[in-house]
């Protein structure tokens, strides 16, 4: 398949499940092995696209990323306050990441592994959308250093490919008496500094592996995870109006059997 066809596709997958609770690494590793485009460039390849999908975020939702750099801001998820709450969120994962990055690499970026993630992910979901909970932030503004911590503890949960980062997020965000909608929202503004220190981390340390002949491959998965996810995020948004996440859950339960079927 020309490699043109294969940054499209991968370009789609990416930005329509980066903000899904659903795993978009799972899903491009999935798709690496169907396409058969597989190894460490396209593991590289499959993380730098992600900038298209943050660049998405940051013009969704431009006013706050603005609001973070206004240090005169002393409240709610602006100014000084907003970058330490993501910063708090982005810590967990960060030094766990760093520390199993060769193992992750080597042992879990596999169909079978991100087939038993995405169950154990859909388990998960069933279960904190069972469990009794009473809403006590309802806005983004609400979000307390204590709220920003617990939920960059879920968010260690992705770091298993399959288990998707904002279903880890968001999971964590209700469990700790976040509103479903709100913890979505505060889910795609914290995946921004977590995305840029995973791709930027990844790709200087690969960067040898991509000539100027790759610039067209790489600026089209890019440009489509760019546009995918800005639908994606609407679409996101505008059924958690809705729907719970049990949709997804079923979802992943589905797919995990499909790849359990294939690669087992």
């Amino acid at each position: 398949m020309d490699q043109w066809i294969v940054a499209a596709i991968l370009g789609v997958v990416e930005g329509l499940t980066e903000f899904l609770p659903i795993s978009s690494t799972g899903h491009l590793i999935i798709a690496g092995h169907v396409l058969s485009f597989t190894g460490l460039k396209a593991e590289t390849f499959q993380i730098v696209i992600q900038l298209g999908a943050i660049l998405a975020v940051l013009l969704l939702y431009w006013s706050r990323f603005i609001g973070l750099l206004r240090p005169t801001c002393p409240e709610g998820l602006s100014g000084v306050r907003g970058l330490w709450l993501l910063f708090l969120t982005s810590l967990p994962a960060s030094i766990v990441g760093l520390l199993a990055h060769s193992y992750i690499k080597e042992q879990l970026f596999k169909p079978v592994p991100v087939a038993l993630a995405l169950l154990v992910g859909a388990v998960c979901i069933f279960i904190v959308e069972a469990l009794p909970r009473r809403e006590v932030v309802r806005n983004l503004d609400t979000i307390t250093p204590k709220i920003a911590l617990g939920i960059g503890f879920c968010q260690c949960l992705a770091l298993w490919p399959g288990f998707s980062r904002s279903a880890s997020t968001i999971m964590g965000g209700m469990l700790l008496g976040v509103e479903r909608k709100t913890s979505a929202e505060y889910s795609f503004i914290a995946a921004v500094p977590i995305m840029f220190a995973a791709t930027g981390y990844d790709f200087l340390k690969n960067y040898q592996l991509f000539g100027p002949s790759d610039l067209v491959f790489l600026a089209i998965g890019f440009i489509v995870s760019f546009l995918s996810a800005w639908v994606a995020i609407r679409g996101f948004i505008f059924l958690l109006g809705r729907l719970t996440l049990r949709s997804f859950a079923l979802y992943r339960i589905a797919l995990a059997c499909l790849v359990l079927w294939f690669f087992f």
